[in-house]
């Protein structure tokens, strides 16, 4: 007789996880630190689970699924909107806790494939500065908003030396960010390779090596599907609708589409895949620029090899 397999669902919240198992439909709940670890180890351990699934929370279920893989489970992060439409599929209206934690744990026996990949925790200093250095534009940015409509010339002066010192703090942060970069051996060949291609930056560089790790290691489809730059069907019978890009890491996505309108002009390929595209709307040709960006990096990390205009 076949083994039944049984996995887990967790609910992560600020003080205390929510677990159910599937298809035994055990619940627990566990407080969140060391000692709650250790024994939601245990009573895992104890019904069998080997897999365990849980949703993006803001950050919060980072430390759970580190504590969890050290232990020695395999870990899976679900996007959440993936699990409220397998709930709603199956005709499940409610949402607590305790039934979100259901529906991930049979969300991890039906919709898994194969084995979840591990985190990569040896990134996390550089997605931390990556995340602080989107922040410190993004207040530079409202800054010159707000003074587009300040008419008060002591607020302007005080918005204006706020921007001023950010700006300062955003030049000196990019020495930071490249200083770690630089560091690290790996890190430091990968972004030497990805900024051989004309059009790709520093930023990019390093936005892809801490926020898509899978790049090199994925199909071109499936790297494209994964930042979000795929178009996909809209057909039904005769009729062929419209393709539309979907989903995606948006992160990675709105650092992409300003490499590719530097790529038109300077990259001679990229430029003459735009020009091939002509008479389609201008989004389009932008959004089919970041794709085949996109692929080429891809294809030079995949193969170990450098930038070739001709090749590309």
């Amino acid at each position: 007789m076949a083994q039944m397999i049984v996995t887990a669902g967790i609910d992560v919240s600020k003080a205390w996880l929510d677990v159910a198992l599937w298809p035994t439909r055990h619940k627990s709940r566990f407080e969140r630190g060391p000692t709650g670890y250790d024994e939601l180890e245990a009573w895992l351990t104890k019904h069998g689970v080997t897999r365990a699934g849980l949703e993006a929370s803001g950050g919060y279920e980072v430390e759970v699924i580190d504590a969890l893989q050290v232990r020695g489970f395999e870990v899976a992060r679900f996007n959440a909107q993936r699990i409220r439409l397998f709930a709603k599929a199956k005709g499940r209206l409610a949402k607590n806790d305790r039934a979100d934690a259901q529906t991930i744990a049979q969300a991890m026996a039906v919709l898994l494939d194969e084995a979840p990949p591990q985190r990569r925790r040896d990134l996390d200093p550089l997605v931390e500065h990556l995340t602080y250095r989107r922040q410190l534009r993004d207040w530079i940015v409202d800054c010159t908003n707000q003074l587009e409509h300040l008419k008060d010339q002591a607020l302007r002066k005080k918005l204006t030396a706020r921007r001023s010192a950010w700006q300062r703090e955003l030049a000196a942060h990019d020495k930071r960010l490249a200083g770690l970069v630089g560091e690290h051996d790996e890190w430091h060949i990968l972004e030497q390779r990805l900024r051989e291609v004309p059009g790709v930056g520093a930023v990019l560089a390093q936005t892809l090596l801490a926020l898509l790790p899978e790049l090199g290691r994925l199909s071109r489809r499936a790297i494209a599907s994964l930042v979000g730059v795929a178009p996909f069907d809209n057909d039904s019978g005769k009729r062929t609708g419209e393709r539309h890009i979907k989903g995606g890491r948006a992160v990675v996505r709105e650092v992409l589409y300003m490499a590719a309108l530097n790529a038109k002009r300077y990259n001679p390929a990229i430029a003459a895949f735009a020009k091939r595209l002509a008479g389609k709307k201008p989004k389009v040709i932008v959004v089919a620029c970041m794709r085949k960006l996109l692929v080429i990096l891809n294809a030079m990390l995949r193969d170990g090899t450098s930038w070739q205009a001709k090749a590309a």
